[in-house]
């Protein structure tokens, strides 16, 4: 599993020539570095003098947002198995017109899942902005810039991901289908950058 191996070689396997790590896993990474950060900060408040009154929501955000990381994680391996199955549909025969028909739906369900992995990968980091605003906000401010890598990286991550279903989208047949998820991630991302801006905009560091 890639998660398992040293960031080293991770990195060494998503510079290789083989399309898969790519992106996507990327993506997952960042969203899961973003979400350890939170939980750094959290638990950097927790304990502190100055923050006894946000002792129990700090805890809270510390649980959180490493529950999310650990998910996030496993996004990892999900989008390369996703990107698999694709390849996998593609190299289906194609010499009959049955043959062709049962890869094109193949392609088209594995497209789907490529899509799905990353869409939710979104949808989970964006959930994650109010938290990371509050760690920022009402956390040790001697960890403030922690907090807004980690505002940053999730940001990244999110985007990084819509960019994965995007490029998914083109070869999708169902156009409602698309059009549905087009306006979904475009929505996803309008909401993001706006969030992370208002955020970042009353940072003091």
């Amino acid at each position: 599993m890639l998660i398992n191996l040293k960031v080293q070689d991770f990195v060494r396997e998503v510079a290789s020539e083989s399309p898969a790590p790519g992106g996507g896993s990327v993506a997952a990474l960042s969203c899961s570095l973003g979400a350890g950060l939170i939980s750094m900060q959290a638990n950097l408040t927790i304990g502190k003098k100055g923050y006894e009154d946000q002792q129990d929501k700090m805890k809270e955000i510390a649980l959180i947002s490493s529950s999310a990381a650990e998910v996030f994680l496993k996004v990892i391996d999900a989008d390369t198995k996703a990107f698999d199955a694709f390849m996998d549909a593609m190299r289906m025969p194609k010499d009959t017109d049955e043959q062709k028909s049962a890869r094109s739906a193949a392609m088209q369900g594995a497209l789907k899942g490529a899509i799905f992995v990353p869409l939710q990968l979104a949808k989970d980091a964006a959930s994650l902005i109010d938290t990371c605003e509050y760690a920022i906000k009402h956390g040790n401010k001697n960890a403030a810039s922690d907090g807004a890598v980690a505002l940053t990286m999730i940001r990244s991550g999110i985007l990084a991901a819509i960019f994965n279903v995007r490029i998914n989208l083109g070869g999708i047949k169902d156009e409602e289908f698309a059009k549905k998820i087009a306006a979904e991630v475009d929505d996803i991302e309008r909401v993001v950058k706006m969030r992370e801006d208002t955020i970042l905009s009353k940072l003091e560091l």
